[in-house]
């Protein structure tokens, strides 16, 4: 055993996407360009929230704090990312490797969790219109986010303890771009048993309640969508939560797609392919979907840019 610890390893080589050099500087400008239109776009997104006064609601509420988690997401993941294209050795010590693989976790976790939140929103806003201001007041909505953010802190924090106990002591090159847990797992030297069964319980936990929470909100949605007569108040009650609706689609598709499933049915080339597309396509699509499908933002954005809509200092407005 201790022969064991002398030799365990202190750093990780991240292989990246490709090893093909002739793509290196496509990608580079490709994962660059992507990276500041999810920090301009969710911080734009955030700002415009907090000074647009009439977006000072339940629902955009919960859409600044998507906004933040997938600003702090891309963070976690793309500036590690882009040294592999034009460097022969991405290195990454054993601790930084850690907090990345936490904090990834933390806030994957907290985006599925927050488009539940979201969906329910959404089924109270069209389903008990009246009482929308009682049952999302701002108590309700911030004990939510807090719920939120901490089940993505406990969920990746039981993850990353359970990297913990596992023993590196050979290889060290990650085939991936960032610290995530199917890769690492399988450079293990020492039983990864309990860390496959705690991933699949949490996967069940954290992608499927989410899920079934956006499936009954969307079942009850589509009942009263039903009863409106006219085409008009069908159209805008669907426009309600259209952008979500797609938000939902393009995370939980990816997300499905990869963690559901242990380590050796895993393939290695679609693990990249999906995690490229829920780290860094995810949260620059967000922002757009809901800016470009959502009226009321398009509104808000036109008189912030007219000036004609004064400044506002407050987060929340019930």
């Amino acid at each position: 055993m201790s022969e064991r610890n002398h030799s365990r390893v202190t750093e990780f080589i991240l292989a990246g996407l490709t090893d093909q050099p002739e793509l290196q500087l496509p990608l580079l400008l490709l994962f660059l360009g992507i990276c500041l239109l999810t920090v301009l776009g969710n911080l734009g997104m955030i700002i415009l929230i907090l000074l647009s006064s009439h977006l000072h609601t339940p629902m955009y509420f919960l859409l600044s704090s998507l906004s933040f988690i997938d600003l702090c997401y891309s963070t976690v993941i793309t500036p590690k990312m882009l040294p592999n294209f034009v460097t022969k050795k991405n290195v990454i010590s054993y601790e930084e490797c850690m907090t990345q693989l936490y904090f990834f976790l933390a806030f994957v976790t907290s985006e599925c969790h927050m488009l539940a939140a979201m969906a329910y929103d959404c089924y109270v806003a069209i389903c008990n219109p009246l009482l929308c201001t009682v049952t999302m007041s701002y108590q309700v909505c911030s004990w939510m986010v807090g719920g939120v953010y901490g089940m993505g802190l406990i969920g990746a924090a039981v993850h990353t303890l359970c990297m913990l106990r596992v023993v590196f002591c050979k290889a060290n090159v990650i085939n991936h771009y960032f610290c995530d847990l199917l890769p690492l797992m399988e450079l293990a030297c020492s039983s990864t048993y309990v860390n496959e069964v705690v991933l699949l319980c949490l996967s069940a936990f954290n992608i499927f309640i989410p899920t079934l929470t956006i499936l009954g909100s969307y079942i009850f949605i589509r009942a009263s969508i039903l009863q409106i007569k006219s085409t008009e108040g069908r159209f805008k009650a669907f426009s309600t939560c259209s952008s979500h609706f797609s938000a939902v689609a393009v995370s939980f598709g990816s997300l499905a797609f990869m963690y559901p499933q242990p380590s050796s049915v895993s393939s290695k080339d679609k693990g990249k392919v999906s995690s490229v597309f829920y780290t860094t396509v995810v949260p620059m699509l967000n922002p757009m979907i809901y800016s470009l499908r959502n009226r009321d933002v398009k509104l808000a954005l036109s008189k912030l840019l007219q000036k004609n809509d004064g400044p506002c200092v407050k987060t929340y407005l019930p």
